[in-house]
């Protein structure tokens, strides 16, 4: 199933925090060349209407790196979180788990507001934003299209970064939820947004 039609931005909204949540998503962030492209001077996400539990996501993304793209940082961080619960309220950043998209710690995992997950035996830690390490490094260049799969079943879940596992736990805290791209302040496009109900 396509969470992204390549048209535009509909089963999705918007939110940034001074201006709040935007039900025409398109008043934050752009559909382009049949690509979600975030940029602009205000950190936000964009989250989908829908929830899922026991699925498989598939998301490309890329770094944009035209400069006449309107940007908030030089730091390249993004992410894509799932597993956001219908009643969490919308905040920079919400409850779920993060595949971390950032330049240097791709595919590590970020269990935000109290989230839990058992990695190789060890249970981590609640905390606001706990960083679990990726396994293995399997990003490509800068400015090249990756592809993430995250893979979600019965509390397993598995994080895979262009064809290599690069984290996985079980016994997950959150079991179902929304789906949310990140903006953090650098450009990045996305354009494969795709879900499968396992």
């Amino acid at each position: 199933m396509e969470l992204f039609n390549q048209k535009d931005l509909s089963g999705w909204y918007a939110y940034e925090p001074e201006s709040g949540k935007h039900e025409n998503a398109s008043e934050l962030f752009a559909v382009d060349q049949q690509m979600i492209r975030l940029y602009g001077n205000k950190a936000g996400y964009l989250m989908s209407e829908q929830s899922f539990d026991n699925f498989q996501l598939c998301v490309e993304f890329r770094w944009n790196t035209d400069s006449t793209f309107v940007r908030k940082s030089n730091k390249k961080n993004s992410g894509i979180t799932y597993l956001v619960p219908k009643e969490s309220r919308d905040t920079l950043w919400p409850k779920g788990v993060q595949f971390q998209v950032k330049e240097g710690a791709t595919g590590d995992f970020i269990f935000l507001q109290n989230v839990t997950l058992r990695i190789n035996g060890v249970q981590t830690e609640p905390g606001r934003s706990v960083v679990a390490k990726r396994f293995t490094d399997a990003g490509n260049a800068i400015g090249e299209w990756n592809t993430a799969l995250i893979t979600v079943v019965n509390g397993k879940i598995k994080q895979e970064l262009n064809g290599k596992l690069v984290n996985e736990g079980v016994e997950s805290s959150v079991s179902k939820g929304r789906i949310l791209l990140q903006y953090e302040g650098y450009p990045i496009d996305f354009r494969k947004v795709q879900i499968k109900k396992l």
